[in-house]
């Protein structure tokens, strides 16, 4: 009774199969297989694109549930026979087997044109079945529910045996040695197995599927080799001869060909076969290595369209959270290199999260990039330096100097490459351009000798003409021609067509009474530079006048344009010797600042009414600006005036550029700025009384503001070279009599506070005082 059970079960679920295997929609409803109304995407040979029919589709078949209800059946009984209907699926190629896993039969991803559909025969199609015994015999159920798989993809009305693993032995062993060849992989072997055997055998033919089976194979092999070969025009040509490779079950081969269009300038066609493997295929990891594949060869935006294919997980996570780290530093990476690309906000704030709580310098590298390619300087500069915490490397450094550079802080920008700048090309240019900042800024900066002299290492090392002009501008600052002169004209031996060191040289020649040199330079420069050629406009300033360097723009590391015409400098200059003096001794004593020297010009009446109010010069004629820049003078307001005299500048007419240039040095000395002073001075040609009234003015506030500084030697040297243009008042004596006593150089100091006092100041004779203190402390004045 109990048997008798048993047999009418297995008879009704085989009924079943059967019935399912005329409708294989109801046989995916019936499984849990899908939707059976659902079309899947299809990649039609040579690259056209689209959807299958729902009447032509091939819905996918799970052939391991199928498998495992056949092979559950122990009844030898067969299935009730029934009425076949064929399938209305076009038929597809065969898929090869020889590393197969269990997989969904897909529609294929590139397809020849779909063979006409046979007419409906209600007779078991005749069907090779000598794979499916000799998988069978060897007990491979894998391979044996692929070929169930195979075979009811090709032959839709096929019915597979009632119990496969039951099928008889192959009586032909000829036959059986070949499918082995065949599952080794010795192809070549299994072709001349059967050549021999033909050639024995004149009326023996071999199966067809094994053929169709040995030219797929083949064809796989040569398409892998082909793709490690990176001879990607072949390996679509095979794909496209060999659609039956490209399913679910050869996804290593769906890989390949992806790559070879996307190599062979076809992304969207490489972008397609990705998606279909993301639609169709279920395989977890196979689907995550393929986002990992694609994220190295396609752009940001396909990306972003592949992951809108994304599974949920069952914990609700998403199925690629394991690897979203990753594809953010590849996004972030192309940022960087794209400057326009707009990378999503939550990459940036994943990647944000993991700087901070990770370990990972490159981390913080990729958002300062991303940062500075996009002139977010603040937001660049906090991450280089996040990114040099954690790794000090040429990398970091490069780009904190960058950031630095862009806020105008190159001081800080030359000290953080200096131990970088030989690293690689782009270190040194970054290095370089560093200096040619910091030598050019304005005020010009108070930088230690051994700053100064390893930029100038460097720069006649690289023959860096933009930091070499620099150095001419700087020198000149310092009042040293000489040494501005030799850096001009090392300039011009590396850049013969630097017209910015020609100007910086032929004003310095004329400071210098050159007149030689200066009329050289403008034969030379004739017709290339009006400004050389017409030196009107700066011949009439005298030694010591200062010159603010041209303006720079983006600085980039220059080759040398020929050899130098001289040796150029090859030891620090003088420039480089600037020294940050200190106070000579112990007790320091201060002498009281004299008054600020006040320079006398005659100026034609002005208004003071009427500049008690703010208002904008900008807006007022060039003659109004001026008139109000004196009236605020006469108020006592230097800083308005200084604009007020800037809008003044812009005058075409000759004298009220030179008067509002002239005024603009006095409000900067009123303000204490005497560097700016220096520069105002040269922005209109001024005649040789104001020029030198200017200069000596400039050098007095020069020489108090080092006094206050401690700087005394620099004093004396301000000093010394305001005497060469004007005889020293009894209150600038007094200052130089309290440098030599801060110096020590008591003798000195003496001699000079004795000729002071002798003209009855009070100051030189409290300054005999001091010296008498310091050196008799014991004596009882």
């Amino acid at each position: 009774m109990k048997s008798s059970l048993v047999a009418i079960s297995a008879a009704v679920v085989v009924a079943t199969l059967v019935t399912g295997l005329k409708d294989r929609a109801a046989l995916q409803e019936r499984f849990g297989l899908g939707s059976a109304g659902k079309p899947a995407p299809e990649l039609m040979m040579m690259g056209r694109i689209k959807p299958t029919d729902a009447s032509a589709g091939n819905p996918e078949f799970n052939a391991q549930l199928v498998a495992d209800k056949i092979e559950a059946i122990t009844s030898p009984s067969p299935p009730a026979p029934g009425a076949r209907e064929p399938d209305a699926a076009a038929p597809q190629p065969a898929a090869p087997q020889t590393v197969a896993q269990p997989a969904p039969v897909t529609p294929p991803i590139v397809s020849a044109p779909p063979a006409p559909q046979q007419a409906a025969a209600p007779a078991q199609p005749a069907v090779d079945e000598s794979a499916l015994r000799y998988f069978a015999s060897r007990g491979d159920k894998v391979r044996l529910q692929a070929e169930i798989s195979r075979l009811q993809a090709l032959y839709p009305n096929w019915v597979p045996p009632a119990d496969p693993l039951a099928v008889p032995q192959n009586g032909d062993k000829q036959l059986e040695a070949m499918w082995q060849l065949y599952s080794d992989g010795r192809y070549a072997e299994l072709r001349k197995a059967v050549a021999d055997r033909q050639a024995a055998d004149a009326g023996w033919r071999p199966p067809a599927d094994l053929l169709d089976r040995l030219d797929v194979a083949e064809a796989r092999a040569r398409l892998v080799n082909a793709s490690d070969l990176k001879q990607y025009a072949t390996v679509v040509d095979i794909a496209a001869a060999t659609p039956s490779l490209l399913t679910c079950s050869e996804v290593d081969v769906l890989w390949r060909v992806a790559e070879a269009f996307i190599q062979t300038e076809r992304a969207q066609r490489g972008q397609d076969a990705y998606t279909y493997i993301l639609k169709n295929c279920a395989n977890p990891a196979e689907r995550q290595a393929t986002v990992e594949k694609a994220s190295t060869l396609l752009a940001y935006q396909p990306m972003q369209a592949l992951l809108t294919l994304e599974r949920p997980a069952a914990d609700g996570s998403k199925e690629f959270d394991a690897i979203r780290d990753n594809l953010t530093r590849r996004f972030m990476a192309e940022g960087n290199d794209d400057p326009k690309l707009v990378i999503a906000p939550d990459y940036i704030a994943r990647l944000e999260k993991l700087a901070e709580t990770g370990g990972l310098a490159s981390d913080a590298l990729l958002l300062g990039w991303y940062q500075l390619r996009r002139n977010n300087d603040a937001d660049a500069e906090k991450w280089f330096r996040a990114a040099r915490a954690k790794q000090d490397s040429a990398a970091a450094s490069q780009g904190l100097a960058l950031a630095l550079i862009a806020r105008k802080a190159p001081e800080e920008a030359e000290d953080v490459m200096f131990r970088w700048r030989a690293d690689s090309e782009d270190a040194t240019s970054t290095y370089l351009a560093a200096t040619a900042n910091l030598m050019a800024l304005q005020p010009p900066a108070d930088l230690a000798e051994d700053v100064l002299h390893r930029i100038a290492t460097e720069v006649i090392a690289r023959k860096y003409v933009p930091t070499a002009q620099q150095f001419g501008w700087y020198a000149r600052s310092l009042n040293q021609f000489q040494t501005a002169a030799r850096w001009f004209e090392t300039a011009l031996a590396w850049k013969p067509d630097d017209e910015p060191s020609a100007y910086g040289l032929v004003i310095t020649r004329e400071q210098l009474s050159d007149r030689k040199a200066v009329l050289d330079l403008q034969r030379a420069w004739a017709g290339r530079s009006s400004r050389i050629t017409n030196l009107e406009d700066t011949s009439s300033l005298i030694p010591n006048a200062v010159t603010p360097p041209p303006e720079k723009g983006t600085l980039a590391a220059q080759q040398p344009a020929a050899q130098p015409t001289q040796n150029p400098p090859t030891e620090p200059l003088p420039a480089e010797r600037r020294i940050t003096l200190q106070p000579g001794s112990q007790v320091v004593v201060r002498a009281a600042r004299p008054a600020m020297e006040t320079v006398t010009v005659p100026r034609g009446p002005r208004q003071t009414r009427g500049c008690s109010t703010t208002i904008d010069a900008g807006q007022l004629k060039p003659a109004d600006a001026l008139s109000r820049g004196w009236c605020l003078m006469d108020i006592n307001r230097p800083m308005e005036a200084i604009s007020a005299f800037e809008a003044a500048l812009q005058s075409p007419t000759r004298k009220v550029r030179e008067d509002a240039a002239y005024g603009q040095s006095l409000a900067y000395l009123r303000a204490g700025l005497s560097g700016n002073a220096a520069v105002a001075a040269t922005k209109a040609p001024q005649n040789r009384q104001r020029a030198a009234e200017l200069q000596v003015a400039i050098l007095a506030d020069r020489a108090l503001s080092a006094f206050d500084a401690g700087r005394y030697r620099e004093t004396l040297i301000y000093l010394d070279q305001r005497a060469q243009l004007q005889q020293e008042r009894i209150d600038l004596m007094v200052l130089r009599g309290y440098c030599y006593l801060n110096l020590k150089m008591y003798g000195d100091a003496t001699r000079i506070f004795e000729a002071a006092a002798a003209t009855g100041s009070r100051d030189a004779a409290r300054g005999l005082a001091d010296v008498r203190n310091v050196t008799h402390p014991d004596v009882n004045d």
